[in-house]
């Protein structure tokens, strides 16, 4: 088959892979002039003149993201070079908080409550005992239930050190209106997916170079086209084949973000029932609301070595102080003196985001003297993830599909719900393809995640 697919972030990178993993000839059209999508590098300029390579928000991998995994070690990414694994921890500056051993699921998070420091008997009893309800529930609620609804009864300072961080890092959706459902399937699938599913992975080097980047390499050395900064201006169908700005195409794959991908598909020129359901579809994904993300970058001038004693913790937010989690770049990858402080769900402005996330520096942290770099804020960083929300299918109509992590699923948009979404799109165009015409696509390339 001949297959465009559009968008060259994490979910296009995974559906090209994949699509020639099975033999297919693929075409990736990416509108920016570098691959990555919501997940790319950064270039930072300081004031000396040099230049760092950094990120448009801080991310983190967890070791359940199997896809991920898989893929890098597909284009040759030496993962213990590139990710900075450690057990997941939740430690405040003062010390407090949750730290797992690394030890096999569920003991690491038995011992890890049983042991976290700041909790008293009674809230790490209540704790424990609300896990084991949901795990007797087979992680599973009424679809219409938030966090907030789920985690009723809890202390109020697990749900301020524990809930709060891990509902607003994972679903980028406050307690009181994120989906209780998904933060159940995320905290099975990291905490009960096997040793070291829930592990931190810290990226080590630009995220550019964890996928994308090796992936449109890896493309290119077998023959297939990789066109960036190229947008794609229509979409239509001739009765016979798709056509991608006049070329034709067997199929196409929509990963691009869901507003571009609503466009394209809304305004597709097709026969009457091919275009009903683009347009159907396309009003779907348009229903869609969407939170933002703020990585505030500063830096210590003249730091030679960590400034914080862990690569992460986390922070007690406030409306004064907003960042939830702060990273010491020197703990990953040598940027000594460089912090990342992370605001999830943020609704705000830059310049007093700035300034407040210096002081919480200093007042939750005690460091002084930090000057601002760059500020990156993602306006639409992720869906937001609420009760019983109707996510577009991934099928859009014969021939066309979405990928991307808003598509129809049970994670919220995290880089291997991207992932997955471009794995599976691929899998399931090529299987309707197989059907017509007797072909089997192979089975992908198994990797240990």
């Amino acid at each position: 088959m001949k297959l465009c697919i559009v968008g060259a972030g994490w979910a296009g990178c995974a559906a090209a892979l994949q699509a020639a993993q099975d033999g297919h000839q693929v075409t990736l059209i990416e509108a920016a002039r570098q691959p990555g999508g919501r997940a790319r590098t950064v270039e930072i300029e300081r004031s000396d003149g040099t230049r760092l390579l950094l990120d448009n928000g801080q991310h983190i991998l967890i070791g359940a993201y199997g896809e991920c995994l898989r893929l890098m070690r597909l284009v040759g990414v030496n993962i213990a070079a590139a990710l900075h694994r450690e057990p997941l921890a939740l430690l405040f500056p003062d010390g407090t908080g949750l730290a797992l051993p690394d030890a096999a699921p569920p003991w690491d998070a038995l011992i890890g409550i049983l042991r976290a420091r700041g909790w008293s008997w009674r809230e790490r009893a209540a704790l424990l005992a609300r896990a084991a309800r949901w795990r007797m529930q087979g992680f599973q609620c009424a679809p219409q239930a938030s966090v907030a609804q789920l985690c009723a009864g809890l202390p109020q300072r697990l749900m301020d050190e524990f809930i709060a961080p891990l509902c607003v890092s994972a679903l980028n959706t406050l307690p009181e209106e994120a989906s209780g459902q998904v933060f159940l399937t995320v905290l099975h699938d990291s905490l009960f997916a096997g040793r070291g599913g829930s592990h931190l992975l810290l990226p080590r080097v630009p995220l550019g170079a964890l996928l994308p980047e090796p992936a449109l390499d890896w493309l290119r050395q077998r023959g297939h086209a990789v066109r960036l900064g190229q947008r794609v201006q229509a979409l239509a169908h001739d009765g016979v084949a798709w056509q991608v700005d006049g070329e034709a195409f067997d199929a196409v794959l929509l990963a691009c973000p869901s507003a571009d991908a609503a466009r394209l598909a809304g305004e597709a020129g097709a026969p009457p029932a091919l275009q009903a359901a683009a347009r159907a579809w396309a009003g779907g994904a348009q229903a869609l609301a969407f939170g933002a993300i703020a990585t505030v970058y500063a830096r210590q001038p003249g730091a030679t070595a960590p400034l914080l004693p862990h690569a992460m913790l986390a922070l007690r937010a406030t409306p004064q102080y907003p960042a939830q989690f702060v990273f010491d770049r020197g703990h990953l990858g040598g940027h000594h003196g460089v912090l990342a402080f992370v605001v999830s769900a943020f609704t705000g402005e830059r310049e007093q985001l700035q300034k407040q996330v210096i002081l919480q520096a200093r007042n939750a942290l005690g460091i002084t003297g930090l000057q601002p770099l760059r500020t990156v804020i993602e306006k639409r960083a992720t869906f937001a993830c609420t009760p019983a929300l109707q996510r577009p299918a991934m099928a859009i109509a014969p021939g066309l599909l979405a990928c991307g992590d808003y598509v129809a699923g049970p994670y919220p948009a995290t880089l291997e719900g991207a992932v997955r979404a471009g794995v599976a799109a691929t899998k399931a165009i090529l299987l309707k393809a197989s059907l017509r015409t007797g072909f089997a696509p192979s089975p992908p390339e198994r990797g240990r995640g």
